[in-house]
């Protein structure tokens, strides 16, 4: 296993993270996790290297807290760095602060948790949290030694990004990145920032929720004709860049608890040969070209007298539609996580935005596709 260092935290923490999120299931049933195989994966990841755990409250309907802090005894908690995440959507008083954490640290059977963070900050949820009294808690619940370093995870525009990182002394943060995603949510520019500023950057959503991982068609054949593996290739890609603290991947078998951490064993900034980054430009390329509506996001169609945060909704639908399946449903949460003005149903199609796009897009006729398919 390679070790790399937390930010201004330092430390040795395993290049390659345990996401609790998608842990083997029984009948398909997200609930009722099978809970003897994942114990035995997690416990090999950690006697294999692993030291960093990420779950939190929603994961599996609440048991990946539980059943991690199963795989977590004998001895087994005092070999990894642990981290949660405090649900917003559960907070309706400042009371649930409290309520939560301590319902967690009952689901992990521990008395602390190592990394605590606020789950996927986007622009309703950060103030309305801020608002709340969230900063002054949070150092309440470090002083009583309930929880340890503090941080945030991430699902929203780059600008909202940069306000959080700014607000508060942070230790990590966790964003969406990935080959894909370089100027997507806080994307690469986010991710220089937050390093920049000395905060950790834990990476998650490595294959964007599995697509990369079995991509199909031309995609697929690009990554025959190039004798490389995409799964490995893609966290190689991440690992390459020196601003990534650590990478999560979220596992649902043994074999895919072996092979990432094969790949991390070989993992290294600097490491990624010409041949790998060559095919992911071809992929990358491809990719682009199934990609639904061509904006390049230079937002010369803003602003939208409607308040229609017309690049944003472009940006959804594109993903939604180039890659499907996990990576629709989850552009789907995202575009419903916008205000109803931002979102293309507020488009009145008064054709404005038409006029100034550089790539002549119709905009206007295509914000009911958008609102059709995210909706």
């Amino acid at each position: 296993m390679q070790y790399r260092t937390l930010g201004k935290l330092g430390g040795e923490f395993s290049a390659l993270g345990f996401g609790a999120m998608r842990l083997p299931v029984v009948n398909g049933q997200n609930a009722n996790v099978n809970e003897p195989e994942a114990i035995e994966m997690m416990r090999y990841a950690i006697d294999n290297g692993v030291n960093y755990f990420d779950t939190a409250h929603p994961y599996h309907s609440g048991a990946s807290e539980r059943v991690l802090g199963q795989a977590l005894a004998g001895g087994y908690r005092d070999r990894i760095t642990l981290a949660t995440k405090l649900p917003p959507w559960e907070v309706k008083e400042p009371a649930d602060f409290d309520r939560l954490l301590n319902e967690q640290l009952a689901r992990l059977n521990c008395d602390h948790i190592d990394m605590y963070l606020l789950h996927c900050m986007q622009w309703k949820w950060w103030p309305f949290l801020r608002d709340m009294g969230i900063l002054d808690w949070l150092e309440g619940a470090r002083g009583d030694g309930r929880i340890g370093q503090i941080g945030f995870s991430f699902h929203d525009n780059v600008n909202l990004f940069k306000e959080i990182v700014d607000a508060y002394d942070w230790t990590l943060c966790q964003i969406q990145y990935n080959y894909m995603n370089e100027d997507v949510q806080a994307g690469t520019e986010g991710l220089k920032y937050a390093s920049d500023k000395g905060l950790a950057v834990i990476v998650m959503e490595p294959l964007l929720g599995g697509v990369l991982a079995e991509p199909g068609g031309e995609v697929d054949e690009i990554w025959s004709a190039s004798g490389l593996d995409p799964v490995d290739t893609a966290l190689q890609w991440l690992w390459n860049k020196p601003e990534v603290s650590l990478v999560l991947s979220g596992m649902s078998s043994p074999q895919q608890v072996k092979d990432n951490i094969a790949s991390a064993s070989r993992s290294g900034v600097g490491t990624l040969e010409t041949q790998a980054i060559e095919a992911i430009g071809r992929v990358q390329e491809k990719y682009g070209q199934i990609a639904t509506v061509p904006c390049t996001k230079c937002r010369y169609c803003m602003p939208c007298p409607s308040g229609v945060d017309i690049p944003v909704n472009f940006e959804y639908y594109n993903t939604a539609i180039t890659f499907g399946g996990t990576a629709r449903t989850l552009h789907r949460n995202l575009y419903a996580g916008l205000p109803e003005t931002q979102r293309a149903s507020a488009c009145t199609q008064c054709e404005q935005c038409d006029e100034k796009c550089p790539q002549s897009i119709a905009i206007s006729q295509l914000m009911s596709d958008v609102d059709k398919e995210l909706g």
